[in-house]
């Protein structure tokens, strides 16, 4: 019987120009759907476990088409509470060259702002469970969201469930000051903490020496300390840390750590050409999670969700579809991408 992951967020409709156009040159934009903890059940359900997607959409027919698009990958949506009147929209320009990616929110008011916790039965939601996992998006929404975290965290510790949580720091959406407030709180029940290059500076004001993130320079060794101080300060059982090099909006260096509270354990580099680069933390957790799950060795894990990232890097959308068949591929060596015939 397939393993069941539980994730909470918000799935937000996602219009984008063709190709790179800019905003202010497109006629018409693409839809599609995806947001961090639904792109993370996305990616399970493709790994074949039993993925379920928890959030409050309004009854409507743009509604029902992001239920739709998650359904299509085989994710449950059987406890997402229907009400309110609005799908989050997310504007999407993609960068090219030394050209950054650009994103415009129009998420206020959404269905998940006026969430509840009246709409959610946790009890019932993690009942067979093994995992939850939200990410600091979610509890950045309003203080009623983060309560709802809040409830959901102590609902899955209850019911024994090993919980994740990527920090995902957005400042469009918070401040800092209050980030740092909120997730110190929820952190105390988080088993597993996963991080990129910026985030426990901006969260929780841990900071890597000698790494400048605009300029590309990581500095592998002072995530060692990142992710150490983390652990000690929460009681982390792991702490994975993503390194992106940004060498162009077209190309990064693709690495990340695992810190298990005894050992750091690194993964390979890969240099990756970008088709879409929006999700691709989240394919990482969900590699993560999908790893863990299925019983690898510390590095083994740290090399298959960083294989499931890379993957993501090159489909466009925010949900990564990929198998486990071809994460495991490129995490064994093969990175060739030589046509298969």
């Amino acid at each position: 019987m397939a393993k069941k992951v539980v994730t909470f967020g918000e799935i937000m409709l996602r219009l984008a120009p063709e190709g790179y156009y800019r905003f202010v040159q497109a006629d018409k934009l693409g839809a599609t759907y995806g947001g961090g903890e639904a792109n993370v059940a996305v990616s399970l359900a493709n790994y074949g476990f039993d993925a379920a997607f928890v959030t409050k959409l309004p009854k409507h027919e743009i509604g029902q088409a992001a239920i739709n698009s998650l359904r299509k990958f085989g994710v449950d949506t059987s406890h997402i509470a229907r009400g309110g009147d609005r799908v989050g929209i997310y504007f999407l320009e993609k960068g090219a060259s030394q050209r950054p990616s650009k994103v415009i929110y129009d998420r206020a008011g959404s269905s998940i702002y006026t969430a509840a916790k009246e709409d959610f039965d946790w009890k019932a939601i993690f009942d067979g469970a093994e995992w939850f996992h939200f990410t600091g998006i979610t509890p950045a929404l309003n203080d009623g969201v983060a309560a709802i975290c809040l409830d959901a965290c102590k609902a899955a510790k209850e019911a024994g469930v090993k919980i994740s949580c990527d920090l995902n720091y957005r400042n469009k959406l918070w401040s800092k000051e209050k980030a740092g407030q909120v997730m110190g709180e929820l952190c105390k029940y988080v088993d597993v903490c996963i991080a990129n290059e910026e985030d426990a500076a901006d969260v929780f004001g841990i900071h890597a020496a000698n790494t400048d993130v605009t300029a590309g320079e990581v500095n592998r060794e002072g995530y060692k300390d990142v992710a150490r101080q983390l652990a000690d300060r929460f009681g982390f059982e792991k702490v994975a840390i993503t390194l992106r090099e940004s060498i162009s909006a077209n190309d990064n260096n693709w690495s990340a750590m695992l810190f298990d509270g005894t050992d750091y354990y690194f993964s390979k580099k890969y240099k990756m050409h970008i088709v879409d680069r929006v999700g691709g933390g989240d394919s990482f957790g969900g590699g993560l999670i999908a790893a863990v799950l299925g019983g690898y060795d510390p590095q083994a894990s740290i090399e298959f969700a960083v294989a499931a990232s890379c993957l993501k890097h090159s489909i466009e959308g925010d949900y990564n579809m990929v198998s486990m068949d071809e994460v495991a591929k490129l995490a064994g060596g093969d990175a060739s991408g030589r046509v298969q015939r």
